[in-house]
């Protein structure tokens, strides 16, 4: 049997049905006072994007730098690509993620892999031999 996810103590059919004012009481107090301080034109752009993806309108991925989206429970299910500083990284999001950043799903760095030692690097690389 799956384990239905509640967001605290109310089920994804709760979430959609609250105002955005008892919704911001439930977040955390950043989230809030993001919320409360208002939108921008680029959030708003991009929660009009994600609003005609969900409604089947909007055929092309859709891609943002914004991070700091707060994800609200109409956002659930459509899938968003996300810049990491790189490349744009899918994301589809999930009743998990409700309260959550936008960005704290795709990771910004990775793993370092260094290499040998290059000709004149440090005083070391004098007894590195070089083949």
């Amino acid at each position: 049997m799956v384990k239905e996810f509640l967001y605290r103590g109310l089920s994804k059919e709760d979430l959609d049905n609250t105002s955005l004012e008892k919704l911001f009481q439930l977040f955390n107090s950043r989230q809030r006072r993001s919320l409360t301080r208002g939108i921008n034109d680029g959030k708003r752009k991009l929660i009009e994007e994600i609003k005609s993806a969900k409604a089947g309108k909007l055929k092309t991925p859709i891609k943002t730098h914004l991070r700091d989206l707060i994800i609200l429970p109409y956002m659930v299910g459509v899938a968003v690509n996300v810049f990491s500083g790189k490349d744009f990284v899918p994301v589809v999001i999930k009743t998990e993620m409700v309260g959550h950043y936008l960005g704290e799903y795709v990771i910004t760095n990775k793993r370092v892999n260094h290499g040998a030692p290059g000709v004149g690097a440090s005083r070391s690389s004098l007894y590195v031999p070089l083949k």
